[in-house]
């Protein structure tokens, strides 16, 4: 029989996961770690790192004086999304049966959580070329950096809407947080793109000139 060697000293460690499970906020049994609540709050987990890394290349261009002077609020946005998804976090981390424990802005996220994207959004969306067409993300690192957490976001989402089916997810206003929180990564994509006088590459390839055409099927 094999033994697990003891657990050195240390600050992280405690082991008691080593079994494949995890305990919820406010929870008095254990969960695996594999179950669908912490797939849930693991992703939005991963988007706070995604967001992250979109936060450092703007530290990296305000560094090297390369940030573009309409960019200079970005950085700051970007730290006030990644605290507000550990909002969304410890709401996706509780024990449904402890949902009256939760406190909005703090543990479960409120309707003025989600006012507040509307708000950002709409004032974004006054000063930011819209493309007509899906994009294809890498035009610059900033953008294609927001792109990533964008699509991690989603995930993010659709674990949610699977909780909330199966009456999960007592609050009625994470989904949404979630749905416009990509909405407005989608924007933000656009504008550092913008910032730096480049244009979103379109998903389709422009024919090119000469180029036959087949002919209508039928």
């Amino acid at each position: 029989m094999n033994r697990r060697p003891a657990i050195r000293d240390s600050a992280v460690a405690t082991g008691r996961g080593d079994d494949g499970t995890t305990g919820l906020l406010y929870g008095a049994a254990r969960v695996g770690k594999d179950d669908p609540r912490v797939e849930a709050y693991g992703t939005v987990d991963e988007a706070v790192a995604a967001l992250g890394v979109a936060r450092a290349d703007l530290g990296l261009k305000h560094q090297y004086g390369t940030l573009p002077p309409s960019l200079g609020w970005m950085g700051d946005l970007l730290l006030r999304l990644q605290r507000e998804l550990f909002v969304v976090g410890a709401e996706l981390a509780a024990d449904p049966a402890a949902a009256d424990r939760l406190e909005e802005g703090t543990s479960r996220v409120g309707a003025e959580m989600l006012e507040g994207l509307e708000t950002i959004l709409a004032d974004l969306e006054r000063h930011v070329t819209m493309p007509r067409e899906f994009v294809v993300p890498g035009e610059t690192r900033l953008s294609a950096s927001l792109e990533l957490a964008r699509t991690v976001l989603r995930r993010a989402e659709r674990r949610a809407v699977a909780l909330q089916r199966d009456g999960q997810l007592p609050g009625g206003w994470l989904v949404p947080y979630l749905n416009r929180f990509a909405d407005l990564l989608w924007v933000l994509a656009r504008a550092a793109e913008q910032a730096e006088s480049r244009a979103a590459t379109p998903a389709r390839a422009a024919p090119r000139r000469g180029a036959r055409r087949l002919p209508p099927e039928g």
